[in-house]
C-alpha cells in the first residue's frame, strides 16, 4: 500500500488532496520564488494523533514533511524544496482554542490557530495577547512559532518565543511530546520548547503552545514625527522610552521613500505632517492603566526633543493612529506598485541602524545605478527591512537577476555591524547557502549535530534552514 492509501485508511478521504486544481492554493507561496513545486498530497490532519500518524507514515514509506500554516512566510519555508518528495501537512484543521486561564494570563491553542483569533479571545477574557503584525488575519500561530515571528510589539513584549510558556510537538518518528505547561518557573531540565521555537518544523511539528496573555490595554496615545536623519531618530527613540516611563509599545522607522511608495499606491494613505521629511518616527504608548496621562507624556517628551526633529502630530483619536499605522502597514504592498522588489530581513543593534543603512545604501547603489532603498521597520528592536525597489528605467526581470549579488552586500553589511541576516522571517530555503557562508563553523556543527538527532532521516522540512555539510557557499 502507497504512503496516500495508507494515510486516507488512516485519516479518512476527507483529509487527503491529491495533485490536481485542489491542491494547487496549497503550492502557491507569498513571494511566488517557490510555487508550484510538486508534492504527493496535501494532507489536513483534524488532531494531534494524526499528525502522528502522518509522521509513523512518513518514516515508515521514506517520504518527507512539509508542514504548512498560513503561507505568510517570506522564505519558502511552507513549500517544498527543489526535487524533494514530500507531502505537505497543512495544520488548518487544528484551529480549536483549547483553554483561556485568565487568573494565570495563559491560553493554551493549537497550532492552526490565526493569529487574530487568538488576539480576540484573550480579549473576550479581559486579556491581551500582544503578538501583532500586518498579516495577522492570516497567519497561524503554529507558523509564528516556528520563525520565532516578531513584529510590531517585540519593544515591550518580546518575540513569539518570548511569549510560549510550554509546546506540544510531534516528532519525526511519530512520537509526542507533551509540554504544554504554564508554568513561569521551571528549572527541571533543558528547556526543550526552545529547540522548536524558530526551527521552522526541521525538528518537530508544533501542534499546541501555551501562551502568556496581559492586562488589557486601557489607554494609547500615537505620534508620527518628521526628522532629519536616521540618526536623530535613534536619538529620539532613547529619549521617548525614557521620559515616557518606558511606555513605549512600538517605534516604527519609515525612510521617505516607502512612505512615498505607500501614499502613491494605497488608498486612504495621506501625508501625515504638512511637510516631507527624510525620516518619520511612528511611536504607541500604551498602558493597562486608566488616567495614565501617555497623550500629555508624549506632547512633553516630544516637545523638549527638538535636536533633528522637523515636526509630529499626536493622534487625536483611534482614527487617526489607525491612518497612521496604515501608512506603516501599507509599505510591503505598495513596493509592488513601483516595480520588482528584492526584500531584505535584517537586524544590526539599535545604535548602529544609521550607519547600517548609509553603508548598505551606498553599496547597492553602487552595484546598481538608481536602485531604490526602501529601510523601514523596528527600531526598538533593531530589526530594518532593507527593501530594494528597482530603478525605474530597469525592467523587473533584470533587476530581479541581481537579487543574489545585491542580497550578498547588504547581508555582508548586516553581519560587519555584528547583525543578522535573516531577523524575524527566518531562513526557509531561501537562505540555507547564506548560513554556510556566513555562520561559524561551530555554529554549523551544533544546528547539524541537532537535526541528525531529532531527525536523522531529514523527514521534517527537508531542504530548509539547515544547509548540506558539503554545500558550496553562496548568496541566498
Amino acid at each position: 500500500m502507497g504512503i496516500i492509501s495508507a494515510i486516507q485508511q488512516r485519516l479518512g478521504g476527507d483529509a487527503v488532496i491529491t495533485p490536481g486544481p485542489a491542491m494547487d492554493p496549497y503550492l502557491s507561496e507569498r513571494r511566488g520564488l517557490f510555487a508550484g513545486r510538486p508534492a504527493r498530497a496535501v494532507v489536513r490532519p483534524a488532531d494531534t494523533g494524526a499528525v502522528a500518524a502522518v509522521m509513523e507514515l512518513a518514516a515508515a514509506h521514506g517520504v518527507g514533511v512539509v508542514p504548512r500554516g498560513g503561507n505568510t512566510g517570506l522564505c519558502g519555508g511552507a513549500a517544498a524544496a527543489d526535487h524533494s518528495d514530500v507531502v505537505i501537512l497543512s495544520l488548518e484543521r487544528l484551529n480549536r482554542i483549547r483553554r483561556v486561564d485568565a487568573d494565570n494570563f495563559t491560553l493554551t491553542a493549537e497550532a492552526g490557530c490565526l493569529l487574530s483569533d487568538l488576539q480576540a479571545a484573550a480579549a473576550e477574557s479581559g486579556r491581551l495577547f500582544p503578538l501583532s503584525y500586518a498579516a495577522e488575519n492570516d497567519c497561524q500561530i503554529g507558523g509564528n512559532l516556528a520563525t520565532n515571528a516578531g513584529g510590531m510589539n517585540v519593544l515591550r513584549y518580546g518575540n513569539a518565543r518570548d511569549l510560549a510558556l510550554g509546546l506540544e510537538v510531534v516528532l519525526a518518528d511519530g512520537r509526542i511530546w507533551d509540554g504544554l505547561r504554564s508554568l513561569r518557573k521551571d528549572n527541571s531540565g533543558y528547556d526543550l520548547k526552545d529547540l522548536f521555537i524558530g526551527a521552522e518544523g526541521t525538528l518537530g511539528i508544533i501542534t499546541a503552545v501555551t501562551l502568556k496573555l496581559f492586562p488589557p490595554v486601557r489607554e494609547r496615545a500615537t505620534a508620527i514625527v518628521g526628522l532629519d536623519s536616521a540618526e536623530a531618530a535613534v536619538s529620539l527613540f532613547g529619549r521617548l522610552r525614557a521620559d515616557s516611563g518606558d511606555t513605549i509599545t512600538s517605534c516604527e522607522l519609515m525612510g521617505r521613500e516607502p512612505l512615498s511608495l505607500a501614499i502613491t499606491h494605497t488608498p486612504d494613505c495621506h501625508e501625515p505632517l504638512a511637510a516631507s521629511y527624510p525620516w518619520y518616527l511612528l511611536v504607541d504608548l500604551t498602558s493597562s492603566a486608566t488616567g495614565a496621562g501617555l497623550a500629555q507624556r508624549l506632547e512633553q517628551a516630544l516637545s523638549g526633543a527638538m535636536r533633528g526633529m522637523g515636526d509630529y502630530r499626536i493622534a487625536a483619536d483611534p482614527a487617526m493612529a489607525a491612518d497612521f499605522w496604515r501608512l506603516r502597514n501599507s509599505i510591503p504592498g505598495a513596493q509592488k506598485g513601483a516595480g520588482a522588489s528584492i526584500k531584505n530581513d535584517v537586524s544590526v543593534p539599535v545604535a548602529d541602524i544609521p550607519a547600517f543603512i548609509d553603508a548598505a545604501s551606498s553599496a547597492v547603489i553602487d552595484a546598481c545605478p538608481g536602485v531604490r532603498p526602501c529601510p523601514f521597520g523596528h527600531i526598538g528592536d533593531g530589526n530594518i527591512h532593507f527593501n530594494l525597489t528597482r530603478p525605474t528605467a530597469m525592467t523587473d526581470a533584470a533587476f530581479l537577476a541581481q537579487w543574489a549579488p545585491l542580497t550578498r552586500r547588504v547581508h555582508d553589511i548586516a553581519m560587519a555591524y555584528a547583525g543578522s541576516f535573516a531577523a524575524e522571517h527566518g531562513v526557509g530555503q531561501l537562505k540555507p547557502q547564506e548560513v554556510a557562508r556566513l555562520k561559524s563553523p561551530v555554529e554549523q556543527d551544533l544546528m547539524r549535530r541537532l537535526k541528525t538527532a531529532l531527525d536523522p532521516d531529514d523527514r521534517l522540512n527537508p531542504g530548509k534552514v539547515v544547509p548540506p555539510a558539503d554545500g558550496p557557499p553562496s548568496a541566498g
